[in-house]
């Protein structure tokens, strides 16, 4: 059995992260596992750079808190100002021992109900729970979940990111192995 450390306990994360495996490799068993680590970033990342810095640092982080592990991932949400609205998106690295793959979600834009928390310094989740009068979406449907009637949901959103993210480790002869304590 195969172990996956996930950088978030996280029970929506750790499922996607789970079933993006499972879809890319069927005949292997794993087993995850989720802990907190540090990011290194803000708690809600306002650019591009930063979301996909805190996801690779949350892969280290995984790795250096948990190096029994076969694969270490990192995800983590963020948001952009572009042209005026706020773009949301998630990077994805996967570490190994020899390997990094990395991705990111498809984007959607923010309302301007849940863009003007945000720009108030809320993290997308709570603006999320204010707008919508729920409690703790970030670990259940998310702003994606709420604002398409749950035709996506935050699962299905993060997991297609962790299949792509596990291209590289799908095709090993076409991405050769690499220092993966080097992210770019």
């Amino acid at each position: 059995m195969k172990k996956i450390i996930l950088s978030s306990p996280n029970p929506v994360k750790m499922e996607a992260a789970l079933r993006g495996f499972q879809e890319m490799f069927p005949a292997v068993e794993f087993c995850i596992e989720g802990i907190q680590v540090e990011s290194g970033v803000r708690d809600q990342p306002l650019t591009d750079t930063e979301t996909f810095q805190g996801a690779s640092t949350r892969a280290q982080n995984a790795r250096l808190s948990r190096p029994d592990g076969e694969y270490w991932v990192g995800i983590e949400g963020g948001v952009e100002e572009n042209h005026g609205e706020f773009e949301v998106f998630a990077w994805i690295v996967i570490l190994s021992s020899s390997q990094i793959g990395k991705s990111r979600t498809g984007t959607f834009f923010l309302p301007e109900k849940l863009a003007r928390l945000v720009r108030l310094g809320k993290e997308l989740g709570d603006a999320d729970d204010i707008v919508f009068k729920r409690e703790n979406s970030k670990q259940g449907k998310g702003a994606i979940g709420l604002l398409s009637g749950n035709v996506v949901d935050r699962e299905a959103y993060y997991r297609h990111a962790i299949i792509l993210a596990l291209v590289p480790f799908k095709n090993p002869d076409l991405y050769p192995p690499c220092d993966s304590h080097v992210i770019k």
